[in-house]
């Protein structure tokens, strides 16, 4: 069994909604944690910097008056997601905010830093690092991450090349705290699998795109209805940073998805105003062949957990 912090213990059922880029805003996160799983978004996603301390008044304020209106029924916790990369000229700042509302959990990525990590202890905060490797998630929990985020194969955004079978089993040889699968898992069944594989959460974010309160355009959401993984494009171009995107945002660019030039790392940019190929080109997964309507964030998070006890049936 798994050492999980209190944050993480008892949660309604074992999902973690990924943060995503512009998408996620205190409407997708409040709905996600009151149908029973985390709900996360990233810090860069309010704009300007100012508007994080809003969002945050508005998580925590509407969270706990849920949980005091439903003390049988309480929300799951929620997470924010740091950029930790020299790119991200917010990071003090916004893990300033974080620290001054006690985010429950904090979600780093492109990055570890031990300072960071200290910060959300100093209050009993919870550190997840996402890592696309096991050489990577040895150095995350070394600089006092609590726990990781393993992104294997057909992740939606920054992905890796891993196998999920490969990369859980690698890491459960050595590491018995929090471990969250990512990669094409958009099903109840898939969440189980994750499990059974030895991960604690499944880690889903591709098929949130497609509910009521993302903050995404109707046009997005509908792609990932219409489109399956043979529709997902593995590049670098976009970031700097290798991630699948969705071949037909591509195309609407005016560019060939088969046909992509490799871009510079270095180049990498989390801040300012230079997130345009984000907002015309749509990040996603390989497992939205598992997404076949637009519904609400409460109707996919039941449309999970039915699945879920169905599969365990199935195998009991």
């Amino acid at each position: 069994m798994s050492k999980l912090p209190a944050a993480l213990a008892n949660l309604p059922f074992p999902v973690i909604g990924s943060p995503l880029f512009i998408i996620s805003t205190p409407k997708l996160v409040i709905a996600q944690c009151i149908a029973g799983v985390v709900g996360s978004m990233p810090a860069l996603n309010a704009r300007p910097a100012e508007q994080l301390e809003e969002w945050l008044i508005e998580i925590t304020e509407t969270l706990a008056a849920y949980n005091l209106a439903h003390p049988d029924k309480p929300a799951a916790p929620f997470a924010i997601n740091q950029i930790v990369h020299k790119s991200n000229d917010r990071l003090e700042h916004d893990m300033a905010m974080c620290v001054k509302y006690k985010v429950p959990i904090i979600i780093t990525s492109l990055g570890a830093r031990e300072d960071i990590n200290a910060a959300a202890h100093s209050y009993g905060g919870v550190v997840l690092h996402d890592v696309i490797n096991n050489k990577h998630a040895h150095k995350a929990i070394e600089k006092g991450a609590d726990g990781l985020i393993a992104v294997a194969a057909g992740a939606g955004g920054h992905a890796g090349l891993k196998s999920p079978f490969a990369l859980i089993q690698e890491i459960r040889q050595w590491f018995d705290g929090p471990l969250a699968l990512s990669g094409s898992i958009a099903s109840g069944d898939a969440v189980l699998a994750a499990r059974a594989m030895g991960a604690d959460f499944a880690y889903i974010g591709s098929a949130f795109i497609a509910t009521d309160e993302a903050r995404a355009a109707e046009a997005y959401k509908q792609s990932i209805v219409d489109s399956d993984s043979d529709d997902i494009v593995y590049s670098n171009l976009f970031t700097g940073v290798h991630g699948n995107y969705l071949a037909p945002s591509i195309r609407n660019a005016g560019m060939d998805p088969a046909n992509l030039p490799e871009s510079d790392p270095s180049k990498m940019n989390f801040s300012g105003d230079k997130t345009k190929a984000w907002k015309d080109i749509w990040g996603c997964g390989q497992g939205i062949g598992a997404i076949h309507q637009v519904q609400s964030t409460a109707d996919f998070v039941a449309q999970l957990k039915r699945q879920y006890a169905e599969a365990k049936a199935r195998i009991a």
